[in-house]
């Protein structure tokens, strides 16, 4: 179970937000630390989009130290230490490291998002079990509160959802006979068209790296083998 735990949030819409995002990428318990008042017909539920219908009236309001007992819990943040002679805010995990990193344990874990203005303060993140960092310029790192939880929950998406709205997209490589007969093909279409004798290695190397990186589908070499006897066909006439 990996619980979304907002920390004395001031404004209902950022709430309403995270909620919607957790419903987007398959979280469902959302808990509320000293939240603001969530009006049924207030910016919370307004923002929530179908996290109105569940994930927003089903979440609980829950204390510091009860999230702390019950949780391995992460700490988000835009700012961090910068070497190991600090630790409050150091080692840290990038969202796509914590994906990975946490894919591997079996623990209810709880994933905490601080205040608009401050976030989470030194002395809350001291406490925790791990802390992550979402990479943004150095120029202007600081996310809003609804945008931070939603790249977040985007990154550790695959920790709560198995499937998408996307279509499957395992891709099928053409089989290597048929791509070697392409290039015999290519290589023919430009003794056919008059290409010159001493580019054509060269040129055959450049296509098939090229191809080589495209790993192209059945469908697709047979496609250009169509395209190529075209234009051996065009040459001869």
């Amino acid at each position: 179970m990996i619980s979304v735990v907002v920390v004395d949030a001031e404004t209902p819409g950022n709430v309403g937000t995270i909620a919607r995002a957790m419903k987007n990428f398959g979280f469902s318990e959302l808990l509320l630390v000293d939240p603001p008042e969530l009006d049924p017909d207030g910016e919370a539920y307004g923002f929530a989009g179908q996290a109105r219908e569940d994930i927003l009236p089903n979440a609980r309001e829950v204390t510091f130290e009860k999230v702390i007992e019950d949780f391995h819990t992460v700490g988000f943040t835009a700012t961090t230490n910068e070497d190991a002679r600090k630790h409050v805010r150091f080692p840290f995990r990038t969202p796509a490291e914590l994906a990975e990193d946490l894919s591997k344990v079996e623990t209810d874990v709880a994933l905490l998002f601080g205040r608009e203005r401050i976030g989470l303060t030194n002395e809350e993140l001291a406490r925790l079990d791990q802390i992550c960092a979402i990479p943004a310029s150095a120029d202007y790192p600081v996310l809003n509160l609804g945008q931070a939880a939603t790249v977040a929950l985007y990154e550790l998406r695959g920790l709560a959802m198995d499937d998408s709205q996307l279509p499957d997209v395992e891709h099928e490589r053409a089989a290597e006979p048929e791509i070697e007969r392409f290039y015999e093909r290519f290589d023919t279409t430009l003794e056919t068209v008059g290409y010159p004798d001493g580019k054509r290695p060269k040129t055959m190397r450049l296509v098939r790296r090229l191809v080589g990186r495209a790993h192209p589908t059945d469908r697709e070499i047979t496609t250009l083998h169509g395209v190529l006897r075209a234009i051996e066909r065009a040459t001869r006439r």
